[in-house]
């Protein structure tokens, strides 16, 4: 096949490859003596409406990927059409593309598959951050020149052109490398192209894809399977990349890593676990060790115990001095409860123990200087080190930031949650993420939610508040309650409509009671008429007035579950619901049927739990807050609620 000798001012020295609307040569620009690679559209191989898209669209990537300039990315030099073709001029790269060394069988060692998924992320992040998203990252388009240098191309024109033209001849598209939102025809972003890498990795270190079949069977696997850890099909992998590659291919985007730099800096500390240079387990020990048998005479805060190694964690000494003797006007020792408080708190916290996870050394570094005086301090950037920690030693609070590249804070809790049931869990983050809030009460049972930048005095308050509880339910052991085939105590749906009733009637009618309530007045009713142990609302039928006797339910019957349903996005509401309400668990809406039959069950088996063992119910204790119990609204939900005491759950009291 003949080809052109010449392209705008380029002249043609060679074909690179073809595709069905066009070709690749390999050109010359004689005004600067340069080699460059020339993609085309053949303007004849489309209809005219197909074309006119197809134009804008290949000119509007040019134009954003020709603003790019890194040494990972292939850098676009110019852009022309004629009555023939439209075109766009590019860096040539000397060498194959990662797809052509895996197809001639090469293999790469830790270390190299290191490099070159460090480069391939230090190209996107660069991208990413310009406001381009590659949306077709695979072997096929990451070139490595014969200086081992990577180059990643076609940013965002492959999938311009249905995948089906590429510099070097790999004319189709494939499966492997697709997002689930890219299978789903979902909005696609950073969290694509994230992905795409992490299936790269997963095959450079394992020597296959996730996910292997048919287009169909890629699909359904990708939309509904977890793939195998990549441990187990290479023994020499650490658990940790198990963890940093599992996150890369979560279902949901929120679930993945948020950036490259992220996923990057994951990643290498996974190889260098796999490679054995990572600090062993029993530096946090020996750190644990020394800051347990210190018993340091000391008025004042010890130094810090370093861990060897990497210095993950830092230990504070703990300090032996008595509470009374702490000095006047001391945040630590100062009365905690406050006007809207009514937690009266446990002055004899010596021996409390906090793990503290972030990501941010100067956040750890605070942390640590906030608490050191009154407890034991444990502190690490890295949340599997965090969990296998507390394997061993007992934690009685962990405070956790959300967003971290090894491990986001609702995974960390959830698990921590596994291992140490009694430790109470608080969440600090600095955005407002709403599924990771969600997932962080449904997951992993919060005490409390704290915002950075957050107040001194008022952390101060809520730690203290969950070492009381901590150390309280330290030593509770309570055998597993299972739900019997019938009880009294029942359900109370709160909502406009009844189809949520209907739903949990149908679900759960046949083992405890279900009531309705379409108002305030009728719940209070309902509550005086029936034992009710789990309330499932709407927060938007009466939106303020059913928030307003949520938050008072927990604060005069604690022992009363709560499952909120909403459609509603607003990120603040629902943090207020979990520190000033303890919601159990939170369902949006349309509402997922197996869900709330599994939430309301675990809600109805909560309560048996605490009918058991009432001393839990410490967990659940909220701060009175003055405004709500002030309100007119909130009288009239006080008078009915208070009437509830001693006609169920045993006593009925507050604990």
């Amino acid at each position: 096949m003949t080809h052109p000798t010449k392209i705008g001012k380029y002249e043609i020295q060679g074909v690179l490859g073809r595709g069905g609307m066009g070709a690749v040569y390999r050109g010359f620009d004689p005004a600067i003596s340069r080699a460059v690679a020339i993609k085309t559209i053949a303007k004849s191989s489309l209809d005219e409406e197909e074309l006119q898209h197809l134009l804008a669209r290949f000119r509007h990537e040019a134009q954003a990927v020709g603003r790019l300039a890194h040494p990972r990315i292939v850098q676009i030099y110019d852009y022309g059409e004629d009555e023939a073709l439209a075109y766009i001029v590019m860096e040539l790269v000397n060498g194959k593309s990662l797809h052509e060394h895996l197809l001639q069988h090469a293999s790469y060692d830790l270390r190299e598959i290191g490099d070159i998924i460090r480069q391939l992320l230090d190209g996107l992040g660069h991208a990413h951050a310009a406001g381009v998203v590659h949306r077709d990252v695979k072997p096929s388009n990451i070139m490595i020149n014969k200086d081992g240098d990577l180059k990643i191309s076609d940013f965002g024109i492959a999938h311009t052109e249905s995948s089906e033209l590429t510099q070097h001849g790999d004319m189709l598209g494939t499966p492997h490398y697709m997002a689930p939102e890219q299978f789903l025809g979902l909005p696609i972003g950073v969290p694509t192209d994230l992905y795409a890498v992490g299936v790269i990795a997963y095959d450079l270190l394992t020597g296959s894809k996730p996910f292997v079949g048919t287009t169909a069977t890629v699909m359904q696997q990708v939309l509904n399977q977890r793939p195998a850890d990549p441990s187990s099909l290479n023994p020499t992998l650490s658990p940790l990349m198990d963890r940093v590659l599992q996150q890369a291919l979560a279902k949901k985007p929120e679930e993945r890593f948020h950036s490259a730099r992220a996923f990057a800096e994951a990643f290498q500390l996974a190889i260098e676990a796999s490679l054995g240079a990572a600090t062993a387990a029993t530096e946090f020990e020996e750190a644990f060790r020394q800051a347990i048998e210190a018993n340091v005479e000391a008025a004042g805060a010890a130094p810090a115990i370093a861990a060897p190694g990497a210095g993950l964690l830092n230990a504070a000494r703990l300090i032996k001095t008595d509470a009374a003797a702490a000095p006047a006007g001391d945040a630590a020792a100062a009365p905690a409860s406050t006007a809207d408080g009514a937690i009266s708190l446990d002055r004899s916290v010596k021996k409390a123990r906090l793990l503290v996870v972030d990501d941010e050394e100067r956040i750890l570094s605070a942390l640590k200087s906030l608490f050191r005086a009154r407890y034991h301090v444990f502190a690490t950037t890295d949340g599997n080190k965090a969990l296998e920690f507390m394997k061993k030693y007992q934690m009685h609070v962990v405070i956790s930031d959300q967003r971290m590249p090894i491990m986001p804070g609702v995974e960390l809790l959830r698990q921590a949650r596994g291992i140490s049931p009694s430790s109470v869990r608080i969440l600090l983050t600095g955005y407002s993420d709403l599924a990771s809030i969600v997932g962080s009460i449904n997951d992993g049972q919060v005490y409390r939610f704290i915002s950075k930048p957050w107040d001194n005095q008022e952390l101060q308050q809520t730690v203290a508040e969950a070492v009381t509880i901590a150390l309280e339910l330290a030593e509770a052991r309570v055998a597993p309650v299972g739900l019997p085939q019938t009880m009294s105590a029942g359900v109370l749906v709160i909502d406009n409509d009844q189809e949520i009733f209907r739903v949990a009637k149908e679900l759960i009618g046949a083992r405890c009671p279900v009531c309705y309530a379409n108002s305030l007045d009728a719940a209070l009713n309902a509550m005086q008429a029936q034992e009710i142990a789990v309330v499932v609302a709407d927060v938007e039928a009466g939106h303020e007035d059913t928030t307003a006797m949520l938050k008072l339910l927990k604060q005069e019957n604690p022992q009363i579950l709560t499952i909120v349903l909403t459609t509603a996005s607003d990120s603040e509401l629902v943090i207020r619901l979990i520190n000033e309400a303890q919601i159990f668990r939170f369902l949006n809406k349309p509402v997922n049927v197996k869900l709330l039959k599994q939430h309301v069950e675990a809600a109805l088996e909560r309560y048996l739990t605490f009918e058991k063992a009432p001393q839990l119910l410490r967990q659940h204790r909220v701060r009175e807050s003055k405004e709500v119990r002030d309100s007119s609204v909130g009288q009239k939900i006080l008078a009915g609620l208070k009437a509830l005491r001693g006609k169920w759950f045993g006593a009925g009291n507050k604990p």
